[in-house]
C-alpha cells in the first residue's frame, strides 16, 4: 500500500494549541516567540516559515503583520493571565490572540 502524503498545512493544523502565556515566558526572554497579527492566518504564517519564503515574510514584517511579542504586549498578556494560539516552527513559537480576546482587549 503506498502511504500518502499529508499535506504541510494539514501536519500544521494538529500541531496547533492553545496555550497560556505564561507558559511561554522562557521563550519570550530568549526572543524565540513571534506575534501573528489576526489579520494573517496562522497556518498560513506557519506554512511560509517552514517554506523559507524570506520575501512573503519580510513583508508582512515590513507590515508589522508579523513581529517580536513586546514587552508591553507580554505584560499585558501576563496580566490578563492571556491564552493564545501557538504553533511551533523551530526555532520560532507563533503565537496569535483568538478573535474573542481581541474584542475584550479593545473594549
Amino acid at each position: 500500500m503506498a502511504s500518502q502524503k499529508v499535506p504541510l498545512v494539514a501536519k500544521l493544523n494538529l500541531e496547533t494549541a492553545q496555550i497560556a502565556w505564561k507558559d511561554l515566558q522562557t521563550f519570550f526572554a530568549n526572543g524565540s516567540v513571534l506575534f501573528v497579527s489576526d489579520e494573517l492566518d496562522l497556518l498560513r504564517v506557519a506554512e511560509q516559515l517552514a517554506a523559507d519564503n524570506t520575501v512573503i515574510f519580510e513583508q508582512w514584517l515590513a507590515d508589522g503583520k508579523v513581529a517580536s511579542v513586546s514587552d508591553s504586549q507580554a505584560l499585558a498578556w501576563y496580566e490578563s493571565d492571556a491564552m493564545l494560539w501557538s504553533l511551533v516552527i523551530k526555532p520560532w513559537i507563533l503565537v496569535q490572540q483568538n478573535a474573542q480576546q481581541n474584542q475584550l482587549v479593545e473594549q
